[in-house]
């Protein structure tokens, strides 16, 4: 080969490898990216494309250059192939769904493809304006406020519809807000369709209460839906959630009137309607000395919730003692309305035969529906209170003894009569205090063997305490150990027993322990005796309670003056008192 030869054969080869040089950087320039818009507000989502032609097998671009800025919503990719004038060629695709993260203008890189770079893009991202939408539109919402002019603390009536004719993905409706105002969501949503101007849209209704905290004028901000929608025939709308939508509601203003003069200074009730019922003690019932009754006072308010309704309460009753149950509470509602209610159960334990006057009650409120000041009554209740057994036995025992008074007795001569009394009065006193020092001397004897017993067997466990009736107590000495047995062992039951036994012992006919708290002279004994009763009644704990009792009846019983003088006029026959 001599040098022209070889000169022509170089520049051949140059040319061909400049050709393919040329070949491959036309084959590497078919790569493009674009947006499917350049500008968008904030919430909606935009799809970048990245195309490849003529390389089926190319690799994906690395997409993760976009996390800083953007959510990645999902990426799919799709190929292509076509022959035009017997040419074939194919196409990659690859779309991204993008939603930026915040407002401004983005920079959307060069991505490396198939051995080649697409141009860098731009982006700008603005704020949204929302607007209320009406009948016709895609999405709108409906807002309905009744009353406009409530007074304070008075539920205003919220009805919010969400009318939308797409396909929803998602979406959220913002609950009613305002400073000042209090909103509580009423019952379930509904949703059906309806036709609004000759177009079919979705609906969804919703209920809320509204209460304000103030008077004056009050403002309900809008109320914001946002969500995306999906058009079916979009390719991009299986990976993404679509575009954004938004609508408005417009603020809604509130004149909140204060509370009237004529409501008075009682607890503000500004109710739709307001209810106070008794349950349990009817007109014609009647009752007996200690044993009780059970009163049930229902309020209900229809507007209100419980919270603001005032606790229920029965005033002293004269001749009974009144014993209130823990209030239960709790709210409902209609979908419309809210409904307070409180409820609280009494026992009520007549303490004398007689006439029981149960007293007339009432409640206050603010008729809304009627603009002016109404009340809730029940009336006031008589009741028959019957004695208990045991002092209808001591009635007619003092009735006999009356009637055996006016039969005529045979004369006898004042001095045969005064020497055979003293003859009996000095054999019972011997007899008597002969039984007195034996009695004592039997006791002393116990506690020793006792105490002997306690010293020898120290681990013994010491046996609850037996139940003792008042009829099984026949002296001052075993009712004041039963009654010491009792608060030693917290036993409140026994303790009772041994304080009415101990009284009727003393001759003093009782049958419950409100009976005896009237025939205390001593305060601190009958605040003790008031309050062991409601331990029994309320099942409160003994514990503390023992203590005081023991030291309240230390010495004995501290009858009043008319307890006393009864006992006095009493037959000598000790009546029969019923166990208890």
């Amino acid at each position: 080969m001599n040098r022209r030869d070889y000169t022509r054969c170089t520049l051949i080869l140059f040319v061909g490898f400049f050709a393919l040089f040329l070949i491959g950087s036309a084959n590497a320039a078919q790569v493009r990216a674009w947006l499917d818009r350049g500008s968008m507000q904030l919430g909606e989502t935009v799809t970048l494309n990245v195309e490849v032609s003529d390389d089926s097998t190319a690799a994906q671009p690395d997409f993760s250059v976009l996390k800083n800025d953007f959510n990645m919503l999902g990426t799919q990719s799709s190929t292509s192939m076509s022959i035009v004038n017997g040419q074939a060629s194919s196409k990659l695709l690859w779309a991204v769904g993008l939603e930026p993260k915040r407002l401004g203008t983005f920079t959307i890189p060069a991505l490396s493809v198939a051995g080649a770079q697409t141009q860098p893009l731009s982006l700008v991202v603005q704020q949204g304006s929302a607007t209320s939408g009406k009948a016709g539109d895609d999405v709108f919402l409906e807002l309905s406020v009744e009353p406009k002019t409530p007074y304070v603390q008075q539920q205003v009536r919220l009805t919010l519809k969400l009318f939308y004719a797409l396909n929803l993905t998602d979406g959220v409706v913002e609950d009613p807000h305002g400073e000042g105002l209090i909103s509580h969501k009423l019952g379930q949503d509904a949703a059906y369709t309806a036709d609004v101007e000759g177009r079919r849209y979705h609906v969804l209704e919703r209920h809320y209460a509204i209460s304000a905290e103030k008077s004056g004028a009050l403002t309900l901000a809008p109320i914001t839906f946002r969500g995306h929608a999906v058009n079916p025939a979009d390719i991009n709308s299986f990976f993404n959630r679509g575009r954004a939508i938004m609508a408005q509601a417009p603020s809604v203003a509130l004149d909140v009137r204060a509370r009237p003069a004529p409501s008075g200074t009682d607890t503000w009730l500004p109710a739709q309607s307001l209810t106070l019922a008794a349950d349990g003690i009817e007109a014609a019932a009647s009752g007996k000395v200690g044993e009780p009754l059970t009163l049930t006072l229902k309020l209900r308010a229809q507007g209100l919730g419980f919270e603001q309704l005032p606790e229920i309460k029965l005033p002293k009753i004269d001749g009974a003692d009144v014993y209130p149950d823990k209030e239960t509470t709790q709210n409902k509602d209609d979908g419309t309305w809210v409904y307070g209610e409180r409820e609280r159960k009494f026992a009520i334990v007549p303490n004398r035969p007689g006439t029981l006057r149960l007293p007339a009650l009432s409640v206050g409120w603010w008729d809304t529906e009627h603009d002016k000041g109404a009340t809730s009554d029940l009336a006031a209740l008589s009741l028959t209170v019957a004695p208990a057994n045991a002092s209808a036995g001591v009635v007619s025992n003092a009735a006999d003894d009356t009637n055996m008074a006016t039969v005529p007795k045979p004369a006898v001569a004042p001095a045969v009569a005064t020497a055979a009394a003293s003859r009996v009065d000095d054999g019972r006193w011997k007899f008597w205090r002969l039984l007195a020092i034996a009695a004592f001397v039997l006791w002393i004897s116990t506690l020793l063997g006792f105490a002997v017993w306690r010293k020898r067997y120290p681990g013994a466990v010491e046996a609850p305490a037996e139940k003792i009736s008042a009829a099984s107590i026949e002296s001052v000495s075993a009712a004041r150990n039963a009654f010491a047995s009792a608060t030693a062992h917290a036993d409140a039951a026994g303790a009772a027993r041994a304080l009415i036994a101990w009284a009727r012992v003393r001759g003093v006919a009782i049958r419950s322990l409100g009976e005896l708290a009237s025939k205390l002279h001593d305060a601190a004994q009958r605040d003790a005796v008031r309050e062991l009763e409601r331990s029994l009644y309320a099942a409160a704990p003994f514990d503390a309670l023992s203590e005081r009792l023991s030291n309240a009846f230390r010495k004995d019983l501290s009858l009043d003056a008319a307890a006393r003088q009864a006992r006095a006029q009493t037959s000598a026959l000790p009546p029969l008192y019923p166990t208890i």
